[in-house]
């Protein structure tokens, strides 16, 4: 429905940043972050998730088409309740996106990357 613009805040770490995309609802995506320097991350999301509320972490190396990353158990980063996870692969773009909800869904995507 609507593309939430992200916030990069410096994490006080000259290898490490921090995006925050708040007020993701059902059918949003984030604007994708594009700092494929960072080869480690983890993603951490908060709020409500709502009846049936569920957010996906996806990578695209061309900006235009997207696909699920997954965690370093090879699982999909599809959220249905608050928690962190690793992100395996390393992709030129990331993006959150809300593929699941109610009116209640107001999720918080927290994405720490490091060199």
């Amino acid at each position: 429905m609507s593309t939430i613009q992200l916030t990069k805040t410096p994490s006080g770490n000259t290898r490490t940043i921090v995006a925050t995309w708040p007020g993701l609802a059902n059918g949003d995506d984030g604007e994708p972050i594009k700092f494929s320097q960072y080869a480690d991350k983890s993603v951490q999301v908060t709020g409500i998730f709502g009846s049936g509320g569920a957010l996906l972490i996806e990578g695209s190396n061309n900006g235009t088409d997207w696909a699920p990353l997954s965690d370093p158990q090879g699982n999909e980063l599809n959220f249905a309740m608050a928690k962190i996870e690793m992100v395996t692969e390393a992709t030129l773009y990331v993006r959150p996106r809300v593929t699941g909800g109610d009116g209640t869904t107001n999720l918080s995507v927290i994405l720490l990357m490091k060199e």
